[in-house]
């Protein structure tokens, strides 16, 4: 298989689309389906994350069964801009007001969003910035409500060596394996495609890598970063799925974060690593679908996914028996 002429892994029902946001800046997102309710999905920020990289598996499934589905290269990412003014200089705070400038661009009111690692803290950030425009919220693996939970009962990754891109495919390869629970199954066009993308962006993620360590020290940025005593009381719909086999954000922080977050139901998918919607796609699939579409997941797919045995389920996201 050849990438496209964009530099892009071809995958069918996944569409490459450009949008210019109100603020100038050209943003690019994978697209499917035509007709339904919106769901933005929020890659993860490894470097070579992007929207294809990250949802490939998902966003056509979505797509075909009811959905209008969006997946943006967030800033510092794939194929976003990499003019410096529109470089992510406050970190997370710089992708929230991203999204948002992204679903007004499209013209989208109110939708779904979800996100993985770095997407969900992102995930995190609208709800907390812009709660009557979600409809429902899904988070995959994220340490940003940490922030609740005491720094001692915090646990750092299992992986202290991971490799460091050099600009090469063979490297991206390297320091994408610890986040997949079956490495294997990463084709060599992915990688190259990461690779020409963290290529591209190496400015940009600089540029989002020091904000994010801004937004902890800066007083005022962290008043609207920080989640303690906020995102515990949001009213937003929401689910949380961790991977036990996670090395990168050890599952103990979830165990951690859950005893903070009573409006949120966890689940704790098997052979499941940080990306969990590319090592179990057919499990989040049916995870996503079900919450997406009817508010709740299904007794069957919450005894698949996981859920939760630490607390009471909450009845009004998960069917009981």
């Amino acid at each position: 298989m050849t990438l496209t002429e964009e530099g892009l892994v071809p995958v069918p029902g996944l569409l490459s689309r450009w949008v210019r946001l109100g603020n100038g800046a050209l943003a690019h997102y994978m697209t499917a389906g035509e007709t339904g309710p919106p769901v933005i999905l929020l890659h993860g920020g490894i470097q070579g994350s992007s929207g294809s990289a990250g949802w490939r598996f998902m966003a056509p499934f979505l797509g075909q069964n009811g959905f209008r589905v969006y997946a943006p290269d967030q800033p510092g990412f794939g194929h976003a801009d990499t003019d410096p003014q529109y470089h992510p200089v406050y970190g997370t705070v710089s992708h929230s007001d991203f999204v948002d400038a992204f679903a007004a661009a499209l013209g989208l009111d109110r939708f779904h969003l979800a996100g993985n690692s770095m997407g969900a803290d992102n995930t995190i950030q609208y709800v907390l910035d812009h709660p009557e425009r979600v409809l429902s919220f899904i988070l995959i693996a994220t340490m940003k409500v940490g922030d609740n939970v005491p720094d001692e009962k915090q646990v750092g990754p299992k992986l202290t060596d991971m490799a460091r891109f050099d600009g090469t495919a063979r490297s991206m390869g390297e320091m994408i394996t610890p986040i997949m629970y079956r490495p294997s199954a990463v084709p060599q066009e992915l990688l190259e495609m990461r690779a020409m993308a963290a290529n591209r962006q190496k400015d940009s993620y600089e540029a989002g890598r020091k904000g994010r360590e801004l937004l902890r020290t800066d007083p005022v940025l962290n008043a609207r970063f920080t989640t303690k005593d906020r995102f515990s009381k949001t009213a937003v719909p929401g689910i949380y799925l961790y991977g036990k086999d996670d090395v990168i954000a050890p599952v103990e922080n979830a165990y951690n974060q859950e005893e903070t977050l009573p409006n949120i139901q966890f689940f704790y998918p098997d052979e499941c690593g940080h990306q969990g919607q590319t090592d179990q796609p057919d499990m989040f699939n049916q995870v996503f679908l079900e919450f997406f579409r009817d508010g709740k997941v299904s007794r069957k797919t919450a005894d698949w996914a996981g859920a939760s045995k630490r607390r009471p389920e909450l009845p009004r996201y998960v069917e009981q028996a």
